[in-house]
C-alpha cells in the first residue's frame, strides 16, 4: 500500500527542478497528479509519470494569474472528483542584480510569482479542502527567506513573504481539518540555480556553495 494512494495532489511548478521532483515522488506513492507550470516542459513531466505507471495530466498554468490557478483547481476535481494535496512550489528567481538599481517592475516580476500565486494557490486549493474538513498544503519558501545573502533582493523578500503567509494561513485554518506548511530549502542545483554554480566552479569556489545551511 503506497502512502498516497487514492489521493489527488497538484503541484505548481512541475515543469523542472523541485516541482518536477516532487511531482514524480506524488506519483511513485500512489497520487494522481496535476502538474501545472508556465513552461512547457511540463507536459514532459506528466509524461514521465504516465511511462512510469501512474496518473498524471499537466496544464500550462501562469501561477501569478488567479484565473489560471482557480482552473488549474477545479480541473483537478473534475478530472479526479476532489483535491487533497497541493504543493505551492513555483518561483522565479529574479537574479542578483544591484539593490539600488532595481525597478517596481523588477519587484512585481517576483513577487506576482512567489508570493501572490503562493497566497492565489493556498485560497483555491483551501475552497475545495475546507468543506471536506482535510488537506494538506505545503509551501516552497527557501533559506532566503531566513538570511540575507541566499537570493536577491525581490526573491529573498518574497521568501520571507511566504514564510509568514503559511503562519498566517495556518492560524486562520486552525480547526478546519487543512494543514498547511512551508518549508525552506537550501540552494539545489535546478535550472533556475545553475548560474551561480557554474559562477562558483568559474571561481573555484565551489566548497563554499550552501555555507548559509548548516547541514
Amino acid at each position: 500500500m503506497k502512502r498516497l494512494d487514492g489521493r489527488v495532489a497538484l503541484i505548481t511548478g512541475a515543469a523542472s527542478g523541485i516541482g518536477r521532483a516532487s511531482a514524480i515522488l506524488f506519483a511513485q506513492e500512489g497520487a494522481k497528479v496535476v502538474a501545472v507550470d508556465r513552461a512547457k516542459e511540463v507536459d514532459e513531466t506528466a509524461a514521465m509519470i504516465k511511462k512510469a505507471g501512474g496518473t498524471a495530466l499537466a496544464m500550462t498554468v501562469d501561477a501569478s494569474s488567479e484565473m489560471d490557478v482557480a482552473a488549474a483547481v477545479d480541473r483537478a476535481v473534475s478530472e479526479y472528483g476532489t483535491l487533497d494535496a497541493l504543493y505551492a512550489n513555483a518561483g522565479v528567481s529574479g537574479g542578483f542584480r544591484n539593490f539600488l538599481e532595481l525597478s517596481a517592475q523588477d519587484w512585481m516580476d517576483v513577487l506576482s510569482v512567489n508570493l501572490i500565486g503562493v497566497y492565489l494557490a493556498i485560497k483555491h486549493a483551501a475552497r475545495i479542502m475546507v468543506p471536506k474538513g482535510k488537506g494538506a498544503i505545503v509551501c516552497t519558501a527557501s533559506v532566503a527567506g531566513l538570511r540575507s545573502g541566499a537570493g536577491g533582493a525581490p526573491y529573498s523578500a518574497s521568501k520571507a513573504g511566504v514564510i509568514s503567509l503559511t503562519q498566517l494561513s495556518a492560524n486562520l485554518l486552525g480547526g478546519t481539518g487543512v494543514r498547511i506548511n512551508a518549508i525552506c530549502p537550501g540552494i539545489i542545483e535546478t535550472g533556475m540555480t545553475k548560474p551561480i554554480f557554474d559562477r562558483a566552479k568559474e571561481r573555484g569556489t565551489q566548497d563554499k556553495i550552501g555555507q548559509l545551511n548548516p547541514l
